[in-house]
């Protein structure tokens, strides 16, 4: 697994790390994939062609698997069926868990090993692009063929168009076999349970599932041989990336922060000269109600020291202003 970061870095890092973030991104890539795989599409001639200089190089090094393969699923419908299923719907199911699964569970390492299936993803989709290969169940029946999808389609809900469901295979690309993605895909969730599943169980599907899963995806002739060994080379690469792609986005990501760091320190500075204005403004207005040299009005007084001039001139204390008067002896008892 790629590790490039201090363990202090990456706590603080996971401590940042939250779904709601996490799964727009996942969708982001996955999209990615779908839109490329349309976009990508190659002219059937040229898809053909290269489909044709695959299989003419498997049969010179000895190495054309899908043959035997192809014929023992279109024999046996008990392996035929299943292996449809398998192809149609576990690079969905299984991927996604284990994805989910390091997120819980092994958050320590879950980056690296997010960051490696996209990069290797995004890898895949430009072999998608520059080489569109015409897997084996297109190619003309005389080269010996079956799409065992088209066959088995009345147990399943695909249709004869690949793993699409029925009414959908005109929104895939058909021509997005060379690398195989299913592969190394299988091949990537084989790592990541070998290396922490922790148990004996977890290291067993480790790697049998890659392994039947390059099975299955030449059993039905959707992929060369080849085509898997490609997968397996765009996972290598991608591993060998990943690192680079996180310091990439780890200089981003300081360089965005550091930005909103600014913003935060000038709104900061800006809050507090406003607050200094407020105090100041307030200590103020208090010096504006000082009168007579330190002399303030209490409740019901005039002017300063009213209270003391009308004791002074014989009110007592308990006598109010308007029985004084103004200045009037307060009367006898």
């Amino acid at each position: 697994m790629p590790q490039t970061e201090t363990p202090g870095i990456e706590a603080d890092r996971r401590s940042r790390l939250r779904w709601w973030t996490e799964l727009p991104l996942i969708l982001l890539v996955y999209a990615s994939y779908s839109a490329g795989r349309l976009l990508a599409r190659g002219d059937t001639a040229s898809a053909v062609d290269h489909g044709l200089a695959i299989l003419r190089v498997e049969k010179v090094l000895h190495i054309n698997a899908e043959h035997p393969l192809n014929r023992l699923f279109t024999r046996e419908a008990w392996l035929g069926i299943p292996a449809d299923f398998w192809y149609a719907s576990l690079h969905y199911l299984i991927t996604p868990a284990i994805l989910i699964w390091l997120f819980r569970s092994r958050a320590q390492v879950y980056r690296a090993a997010r960051t490696w299936l996209m990069t290797s993803t995004f890898i895949g989709l430009i072999g998608f692009t520059l080489l569109p290969t015409c897997p084996p169940r297109l190619l003309s029946p005389g080269y010996g063929f079956v799409d065992t999808m088209a066959q088995y389609s009345s147990y399943g809900w695909w249709g004869g168009d690949a793993s699409a469901p029925r009414g959908l295979g005109g929104m895939t690309n058909q021509y997005a076999a060379m690398p195989s993605l299913h592969c190394g895909w299988a091949l990537w969730c084989g790592v990541m349970l070998w290396r922490y599943g922790g148990t004996r169980l977890t290291k067993v599907v480790g790697v049998a599932y890659p392994l039947l899963t390059a099975i299955v995806v030449m059993g039905t002739a959707n992929h060369y041989l080849l085509d898997a060994v490609a997968g397996v080379v765009v996972m290598g690469l991608g591993f060998l990336l990943a690192p680079q792609v996180m310091k990439a986005a780890d200089r981003l990501r300081v360089r965005f922060e550091g930005r909103g760091s600014l913003v935060a320190a000038r709104s900061r500075e800006a809050s507090l000269d406003a607050s200094r204005d407020a105090s100041r403004d307030a200590s103020h207005g208090s010096e504006t109600s000082i009168v007579s040299g330190g002399c303030q009005t209490s409740p019901g007084e005039r002017i300063p020291r009213q209270r003391e001039s009308q004791l002074g001139t014989g009110a007592e204390p308990g006598a109010s202003p308007t029985d004084a008067g103004d200045g009037a002896p307060a009367p006898a008892r």
